[in-house]
């Protein structure tokens, strides 16, 4: 089969355990571009925190993709346009701020996005400092989130220890039942979706544009978030780094995230 466009997760998969691109996945990538293979950066990251690693990669020379909040939005790089956004209906953000303020007391935040800033429901919790990290984007803490969250919004994050944003995904699936998804990204990570949003569903979108096919990508990924892209494309690819069910559902397992995995797959499919 011949693959076309290549469509990475940042954690984990394209950036090693420093959250850095190593000098040769660099190389490989602009390579891959230039020969015609279009590059797709598929995350659960706002879209702000992806174009440093954009730019990075040159994906606005090449003509390549953003795909940021677990398929909320899809950006052509080259003319920085909107090519999909779906936004988490406006009714959801106050009844999922009074579901998480009971665990607040417990260290469990709930945040937002908007261009610039990340705006937590309470004193962020060191998951939330490291979303704020990740993307460069400071913590603007409101003392009530659903009054200040007066723009469009294509995700909540719920961060914290694991047993409790577990019970709290319980709660939130209780009363939204199947009007939001919600998944882990990371055991700490719970992102509120809107229904039915996710990498591979947008994927889809994505390919429909511009005219290829499931068959013609290959998609990396380490987290559950990462899933179902893995299962839509021509080759599904885990890193070796991955969680276990991402294994277990891969075509393919490359090499840690630490190891250059991606050069791996670019060598020994895309080249």
């Amino acid at each position: 089969m011949s693959y076309h466009i290549l469509v990475l997760d940042l954690d984990g998969t394209l950036t090693n355990s420093e959250k850095k691109i190593t000098a040769p996945t660099l190389e490989a990538l602009i390579d891959i571009q230039e020969h015609g293979k279009k590059v797709v950066l598929a995350s659960g990251r706002p879209t702000n925190g992806v174009w440093p690693l954009a730019e990075q990669l040159r994906l606005k020379d090449y003509g390549s993709y953003i795909l940021s909040f677990n398929g909320g939005r899809i950006i052509d790089c080259r003319t920085g346009e909107t090519i999909y956004n779906r936004l988490l209906p406006s009714e959801v953000v106050a009844p999922a701020c009074r579901i998480i303020k009971k665990y607040e007391s417990s260290g469990v935040n709930i945040i937002t996005y908007n261009q610039e800033e990340i705006f937590s429901s309470s004193a962020p919790n060191s998951y939330t400092l490291l979303e704020s990290r990740i993307n460069s984007m400071p913590v603007n803490v409101c003392e009530n989130l659903a009054d200040a969250v007066s723009f469009p919004i294509n995700k909540m994050l719920v961060t914290g220890e694991a047993p409790l944003i577990a019970q709290a995904q319980r709660d939130l699936q209780n009363y939204f039942h199947t009007y939001v998804s919600t998944y882990y990204s990371e055991p700490f990570f719970l992102e509120i979706m809107p229904r039915n949003i996710d990498k591979a569903a947008s994927l889809q979108k994505l390919l429909n544009s511009i005219g290829l096919t499931s068959n013609e990508m290959i998609c990396c990924g380490d987290g559950c978030n990462d899933i179902t892209m893995i299962e839509s494309a021509g080759l599904g690819v885990a890193m070796a780094n991955a969680q276990p069910l991402v294994l277990e559902k891969a075509d393919y397992v490359t090499k840690s995230n630490d190891e250059d995995g991606i050069v791996h797959v670019i060598d020994q499919f895309l080249r």
